[in-house]
């Protein structure tokens, strides 16, 4: 069930190491199968060297297990919301990115500080501070990811979303390097923002350029 979307689950968990987007078993991803309502997800405190396809779970979007003998991630109403409530995400990426996740613990949100930014949005917002795998979480990410393809949460890291699993990883790969250019550009002096005009043009370039 499923067998191509749990062979990339297991690709790109294996990519939130070797691209340096977490440490352990931190983070998780998932696919959305629209048409059936399932959700393949990664499980919960596996090794991701050591993850295969059969450890990568498929359940509904209330967390029941359908497929597999693992425990879905803990982080599975995070995912389940924006399949519920977004037509335009069937993928999503959660990190704990080490630059995302310092901007988080300060709270603050990332600005426009290089038009990669457009990616996610016009800027990505910090949602409000919640304990993991809670619903009150998922509803923060919910709420401070309208109108954009990511989100910091407070005091713990990133989360991405579009409409494929490539996407996705590409969104939390490039919110991540942002999040770097401004903390380090803070440490210097104060970054120059691009406006909303810009941020928009460039949203409209992305439609189409580098989308996978």
């Amino acid at each position: 069930m499923f067998l191509k979307e749990r062979n990339e689950i297991v690709e790109y968990c294996k990519m939130l190491i070797t691209r340096g987007l977490t440490k352990g078993t931190g983070g998780n991803i998932s696919i959305f199968d629209r048409e059936s309502g399932h959700m393949i997800i990664s499980p919960s405190g596996i090794d991701y060297d050591k993850m295969t396809a059969d450890d990568v779970v498929v359940c509904d979007l209330q967390g029941n297990v359908i497929h597999g003998d693992k425990e879905p991630s803990s982080e599975y109403p995070m995912h389940a919301i924006f399949y519920q409530q977004r037509s335009d995400i069937d993928a999503m990426v959660h990190t704990h990115s080490m630059h995302a996740t310092v901007l988080a613990s300060l709270r603050w949100n990332l600005p426009a500080v290089s038009y990669l930014v457009a990616f996610a949005g016009k800027d990505v917002r910090c949602a409000d501070y919640a304990s993991f795998g809670t619903p009150e979480l998922a509803t923060n990410a919910f709420d401070a990811m309208q109108d954009r393809k990511a989100v910091l949460l407070a005091n713990h890291g990133l989360l991405a979303g579009a409409n494929n699993i490539a996407n996705a990883f590409n969104i939390a790969e490039e919110v991540e390097f942002c999040c770097e250019v401004f903390l380090k550009a803070k440490a210097v002096g104060e970054p120059v923002i691009l406006d909303d005009n810009e941020m928009a043009h460039m949203a409209e370039k992305f439609k189409t350029y580098g989308q996978k």
